[in-house]
């Protein structure tokens, strides 16, 4: 019966219509060239570093499957409501650190000065690092909202030594809170944030609450709608799973509430990496705090508009937390924490090293791909393919699962941007790399901060270019890149290894989107519908 059912398939197959039926037969049934191959030292030089690089690249996307299974498995853990309440609310000192920000600055300290909390119970520092006229705005508004009754004050320094780690710190030196709230220039948080967070504390062994970013421009275009897609995938399944199960995670370096006595103890601030928020986070865990993540507690912000713009922040975060790596994973492996919170650990701070491994793939793919063509397709589908999904479809399905749990009704939209966000991250791996291996090496640089323009509905535009960095070499790298991957898509159609082809395109799009995008920005600018006075320093004095 076996052997009948073998020959039907093969009559079937040869059966099929032509072109299928051809493709099956070439490449499938048809014995002609099989043993004519024999490998020979170049083959396996450079096959062994592709599949070990294969392999590393898949067993970072496989712990995305971890994370997600972490989320539901721990899912009762869920933290909503605080185990009890302040009789008598603590002080709270709300620290906003800012460098050159006259765009989002008004905005800022508008949602702050709205916070629900007793007047007597806060204290707002304005910590401003700035060299331009972000001074004079920043310090008009402090003086207008002061001139109100809110309890603000504005603090200058001229030496930015230690960047925002070192401005948090010089805060910390005057901060009259027994709790530290931190939120970034771009951030506005909603009315009652405190009074959903600070409840937590009464819990002595809480020194972290963390809450959930959401996105002011998340609908202004379709960079923002990737972008907004990345961070849920982070503020969705890998906090929550984390936190729910238990092992070490990040405070985000905004939108959260520490407890003095925590930063403390932990060390205070410190700038010797381009992740401080990381760096503390962990060495306050280590020390035995707790961090509490509030899912539910949300905290708007405004996304990068400009390709330049995210690929900064995405190279800031990805060179701080192999910084952080260096300088913590060593402590975490020595420490008496369980052996699954130091794997969560090493993934968690060395997820960054696949980009450097990308770019291996890269320069082997295609001589890969055709010493493993002429090998045979069987090794190519169940060598290589798996593979290749153990990293790539773990991406998609990941933050399929984000938006599914964010937007039950209308997840099915996000299949439209996978993709993308798929290439997205492709594109990103040059400048990426360039940040891990300065990291690696030891080489320190200024914090880059990511810049922002007060761009919100799909009227507005990018008035201005003062705090748009040059764009170097880097993207005609991409473009560059890019077109090789092209070129190895012909080659892929033109010897019939259609399979590799949808892996292959996500490098073309990815690079060449990426690189054109950062090349185009300001050259198309969209004409604003609505007010400029966004665009505008606020009046000093009003």
């Amino acid at each position: 019966m076996t052997s009948d059912l073998i020959l039907s398939s093969k009559l079937a197959i040869w059966a099929a219509p032509k072109g299928i039926g051809q493709y099956v037969r070439q490449h499938f049934l048809d014995k002609t060239f099989q043993g004519l191959y024999h490998a020979n030292a170049f083959d396996v030089a450079l096959l062994i570093p592709y599949f070990i690089v294969l392999i590393l690249l898949a067993a970072y996307g496989m712990h995305r499957y971890v994370l997600v299974y972490l989320y539901y498995k721990h899912q009762k853990n869920r933290t909503t409501d605080p185990a009890a309440y302040f009789e008598e609310l603590p002080k709270v000192t709300v620290q906003l650190p800012i460098f050159n920000e006259q765009y989002v600055v008004e905005r800022l300290l508008e949602s702050i000065c709205k916070l629900q909390y007793p007047r007597e119970k806060l204290d707002i520092q304005v910590l401003d690092d700035s060299t331009d006229e972000t001074v004079e705005v920043a310090r008009g508004l402090v003086e207008r909202y002061a001139a109100l009754g809110n309890p603000i004050t504005y603090h200058h320094r001229t030496n930015r030594e230690g960047f925002k780690a070192g401005a948090l710190a010089e805060g910390m030196k005057t901060a009259k809170g027994e709790f530290i709230a931190i939120f970034d220039a771009d951030f506005t948080p909603p009315e009652d944030f405190l009074m959903k967070t600070i409840h937590h504390f009464t819990d002595p062994k809480i020194g972290m609450v963390q809450t959930r970013w959401t996105h002011i421009n998340r609908n202004y275009s379709f960079l923002t709608e990737v972008e907004a897609i990345l961070l849920d995938g982070h503020f969705v399944l890998e906090h929550s799973g984390r936190a729910r199960s238990g092992v070490f995670f990040n405070f985000n370096g905004t939108a959260g509430v520490w407890r003095r006595a925590a930063i403390e103890e932990a060390g205070g601030w410190q700038h010797d990496t381009l992740t401080e928020d990381t760096d503390l986070s962990y060495r306050a865990q280590l020390k035995g705090w707790k961090f509490i993540y509030l899912q539910d507690v949300e905290c708007p912000a405004e996304l990068p508009v400009e390709m330049t713009a995210f690929k900064t922040q995405q190279a800031r975060w990805a060179k701080g937390l192999i910084q952080t790596g260096k300088k913590i994973l060593p402590r975490v492996l020595r420490s008496d924490a369980p052996l699954h919170t130091k794997i969560e650990a090493w993934y968690h701070l060395t997820a960054n090293l696949s980009y450097p491994l990308m770019i291996v793939l890269s320069t082997l793919l295609l001589p890969a791909m055709i010493i493993r063509f002429y090998q045979g397709w069987f090794q190519m589908l169940y060598i290589d393919l798996p593979l290749f999904m153990a990293s790539t479809f773990s991406i998609s399905s990941f933050y399929l699962v984000s938006q599914r749990e964010l937007f039950p009704r209308s997840w099915p939209r996000a299949l439209l941007y996978l993709p993308f966000l798929m290439a997205l991250g492709i594109g990103l791996t040059i400048t990426n790399t360039i940040a891990v291996i300065e990291a690696l090496i030891g080489k320190q640089s200024a914090f880059a901060r990511t810049p922002k323009y007060r761009v919100e509905s799909k009227g507005d535009r990018v008035g201005v270019t003062k705090y748009r960095k040059r764009l170097g070499w880097v993207p005609w790298l991409e473009m560059i890149i890019g077109t090789y991957f092209a070129l190895a898509v012909y080659y892929a159609i033109d010897n019939e290894n259609y399979i590799t082809v949808p892996f292959l395109l996500l490098f073309v799009i990815g690079y060449w989107y990426t690189g054109l995008m950062s090349l185009l920005q300001g050259r198309f600018a969209r004409i604003r519908t609505g007010s400029e006075a966004h665009s505008k320093p606020f009046p000093v004095g009003v």
